[in-house]
């Protein structure tokens, strides 16, 4: 079982470095913040220009890494070796037990198991696999990159984010940068970076030095400093089609071309909420709690402010309305391949046919 993130960082502090580590997972906020930390805690100050060495397996090899790793630095008594896409160590076809691989590597990383009984002193190496993920095909992937390199003492596991975390990690940097956010506008904010903690960290940094800590963040301030933050827009309009409020349909329209939005990727915006609504429907889904639990049974990881926003269409929508809106959607996607040049007209025609009375 490997280390989470912040049981890495307690244990940086608190005992000696180890010979190596081994880093998997595509999460980076977490990666990039425990690679700062090891860095700091493995060089001084003064080595750090001589005493980090990053390597690519995409461009030399394992046996190389381990050659250098052996032999003693000029420059620097301390020594790390980053070693990224460490998953291109492994052999191309693992043969039976004993038997070796290409480049005569037998399985389970054996060279590095004799470097690591009698490793260098003075010298971390640091295994990073961001290639794969721990769900879905990847997760076999992971194990043979696990299983290789069993011999590192120390493994950390980046995760994504779960919605839940994404939120609080929100609110953690609200507090450390001093905004305000309100609970819509933290929706809309973990919606337009899709819970991604990297993202996060970078918009409230950005929206922090545009806003200040005088006033709150509006919906304006992350329709102009956030990509994709148009989207509340979307679910506005959404909400309009569904109370068939033709007037307050065009209005989030007109504010979507006021503010560039392109129209043909917000109809793509709109289909993604009908289709995903009108399967909750179907499969009988009517609280947040069930909605998550259905949608990532069939793939689709869902944030709670999402979920809601799914449960809040399909309750809004018949299964009727829902299906002739798809239909609707499809016959202006087609419009707009066909290359009509209004997209305005396109889309007021989608809005007028969707706000019919019943």
């Amino acid at each position: 079982m490997g280390l989470l993130p912040e049981q890495f960082l307690a244990r940086l502090n608190k005992q000696p470095l180890l010979p190596a580590y081994l880093f998997l997972g595509q999460e980076g906020y977490w990666r990039r913040i425990c690679k700062k930390a090891l860095l700091e805690r493995a060089l001084p100050p003064d080595q750090r220009t001589d005493g980090l060495t990053q390597a690519d397996l995409e461009n030399t090899t394992l046996s190389a890494v381990l050659d250098d790793a052996r032999s003693l630095s000029l420059f620097a008594s301390e020594r790390v070796i980053w070693i990224c896409s460490a998953e291109l160590a492994l052999p191309r076809r693992l043969a039976s037990s004993g038997a070796e691989g290409e480049d005569g590597e037998r399985p389970g990383g054996s060279g590095l198991a004799d470097y690591l009984k009698e490793p260098t002193p003075g010298t971390v190496l640091v295994f990073e696999c961001s290639r794969y993920d721990f769900a879905g095909e990847d997760r076999a992937k992971l194990e043979r990159v696990e299983k290789f390199f069993s011999a590192v003492p120390a493994m950390v596991e980046f995760r994504h984010f779960t919605p839940e975390s994404s939120r609080f990690l929100a609110q953690d940097l609200a507090k450390q940068y001093g905004i305000k956010l309100g609970g819509a506008e933290l929706a809309v904010l973990l919606e337009a970076v899709a819970g991604d903690a990297s993202r996060l960290a970078a918009e409230i940094e950005k929206l922090s030095l545009f806003v200040g800590t005088g006033r709150g963040v509006t919906m304006e301030d992350l329709a102009a400093l956030v990509p994709n933050a148009a989207q509340s827009t979307i679910f506005a309009l959404v909400n309009a089609l569904g109370t068939r409020d033709r007037a307050g349909a065009l209005r989030s329209l007109q504010v979507l071309v006021r503010e560039g939005e392109y129209l043909p990727l917000a109809l793509t915006f709109l289909s993604t909420q009908f289709r995903l609504a009108l399967a909750a429907k179907e499969a009988r889904v009517v609280s947040v709690a069930q909605a998550q639990s259905f949608f990532a049974k069939i793939g689709v990881r869902m944030w709670r402010d999402r979920a809601e926003q799914v449960i809040a269409t399909a309750g809004a929508f018949s299964k009727e309305h829902l299906a002739k809106a798809i239909a609707l959607i499809y016959e202006t996607d087609k419009k707009f391949r066909e290359g009509y040049k209004d997209d305005w007209l396109v889309m007021e025609s989608l809005v007028l046919a969707l706000t019919v009375s019943r």
